[in-house]
């Protein structure tokens, strides 16, 4: 895996362009680190994003889709809900999930469940081996204790921004709200559990050029934060900039990695695909 980045950090920023010259958000995985990118079918691409650290995005994906994410700087976070977009009352479900898998950290393999015992996305490639789905998300009264307050008025797109103002600025925009906030997923942070039972954030733990892909199993809304984990000790705020494409890749196939990583896997699989027939 490749430790640098593909090209000078100023190719990574996003400007605006001339009113003659639109986003062509085809392009920008090109830039991405070639280890992330490579084999990959540019008429299979659909899209392509730069996500600057302490941003947020939100999406709707279909069934047969996959979303790859790719840390462009070192230590990234990124913090995902998601929802059913048939009927948004069906959500990711971090207690049945892990349970049904026995583990407590994600990576290739695992699926990501619904509370009605569906299969929502699946991760079916994975290059840094551990994610956390048990640190909670950044709230404003942890981030200004911890990083002090830069506010819009002020500082506008500098401004400090949480991942749990981040994540209810996205799912407003579906007509969610806080009451809908659930647990996620924090991608590229690492958290374990020690001998007291407190839990250890391990800094360092991912770099530039780490990806991983989440293939949705249902017609989904992702909604996503790059701010800084709960948990990280660092007492700057330097959220780090994440890659995303999307890309089709079909329904899970019956030799998916998934489906037979656990029985339990290949049910809520199966659960999703008759809910699709």
């Amino acid at each position: 895996m490749s430790q640098a980045m593909p090209q000078a950090e100023s190719d990574m920023e996003i400007s605006n362009p001339p009113p003659q010259q639109p986003v062509d958000n085809l392009a920008w995985w090109k830039r991405f680190p070639a280890d992330a990118t490579a084999g990959l079918a540019a008429d299979h691409i659909l899209w392509s994003e730069l996500m600057p650290g302490g941003n947020h995005w939100s999406w709707r994906i279909q069934r047969g889709r996959a979303l790859r994410f790719v840390a462009l700087d070192a230590d990234v976070n990124l913090s995902m809900v998601l929802y059913a977009a048939h009927d948004k009352l069906e959500r990711y479900n971090m207690p049945d999930s892990l349970k049904a898998q026995h583990t407590a950290h994600y990576s290739t393999g695992h699926v990501l469940m619904s509370d009605m015992g569906r299969a929502m996305a699946s991760i079916t490639h994975d290059t840094l081996g551990w994610h956390d789905p048990l640190g909670l998300l950044l709230d404003n009264t942890r981030m200004a204790a911890r990083y002090g307050e830069h506010r819009y008025q002020a500082h506008r797109n500098a401004m400090f921004r949480s991942g749990k103002d981040g994540l209810l600025t996205e799912i407003g925009k579906h007509g969610l709200t806080a009451r809908d906030l659930t647990i996620g997923v924090n991608w590229f942070s690492k958290v374990s559990v020690n001998e007291e039972g407190g839990f250890v954030f391990h800094p360092g733990h991912s770099q530039p050029g780490h990806w991983f892909e989440l293939r949705c199993d249902m017609d989904l809304v992702v909604a996503v934060s790059s701010a800084p984990h709960p948990l990280d000790p660092r007492p700057d705020y330097r959220p780090g900039r994440i890659g995303v494409l999307a890309r089709r890749v079909g329904a899970a196939p019956p030799d998916d990695v998934c489906r037979h990583f656990r029985p339990e896997n290949a049910r809520a699989l199966h659960n999703t695909d008759m809910f699709h027939a």
